[in-house]
């Protein structure tokens, strides 16, 4: 398992080491010793997952105010997406910054998102699953989410949007 940094301070794209034979494949997805050596978060106390049929679709983007702030773990276990996070933390270095990399089935990786960063994502196919591990139980009363197409973010969306929740959209932009 490889952890590189991205250009968003705290957040890594992470690649297991798939070994196979000739019945498949096995590989570590987790490795909390691996993940505290780094100073990462290793207690993930809710996993979700998500599908989502049409290509072009997007969700988020998403996150939550403390004192629910999450860390999230992130990996695409069906299809190809587009998948960003948004640095919102206030003393960040990389504050209003943004990065995305395709996550897939096929290449396996996960995205290490800090507490403190918005997370989105725009399917490339259809029928794309996600799982997502979070440090912090769902707290409706303290979600929130800013707008997917912020002026001041620029995100470069790969594909037109072809479907967004009524909720997504209601977001407002960053200050």
């Amino acid at each position: 398992m490889t952890f590189a940094e991205t250009p968003i301070n705290g957040a890594f794209l992470i690649t297991p080491a798939p070994r196979g034979d000739h019945r498949g494949w096995f590989m570590r997805t987790f490795d909390r010793d691996a993940f505290l050596a780094r100073g990462l978060c290793a207690d993930w106390v809710q996993m979700n997952q998500s599908m989502t049929a049409k290509p072009g679709s997007i969700r988020g983007l998403h996150y939550q105010h403390a004192p629910a702030a999450e860390v999230k773990l992130v990996r695409c276990v069906a299809g190809r997406v587009f998948d960003v996070l948004v640095d919102l933390r206030p003393d960040s270095p990389t504050r209003w910054q943004w990065f995305g990399t395709e996550l897939s089935a096929q290449n396996q990786q996960m995205l290490y998102i800090p507490e403190g960063c918005a997370h989105g994502f725009q399917t490339l196919e259809p029928n794309c699953e996600l799982v997502y591990c979070h440090s912090a139980a769902y707290a409706p009363e303290h979600e929130a989410g800013i707008r997917y197409n912020d002026p001041k973010l620029t995100i470069n969306w790969p594909l037109p949007v072809t479907d967004i929740s009524e909720r997504d959209l209601g977001f407002i932009n960053v200050q």
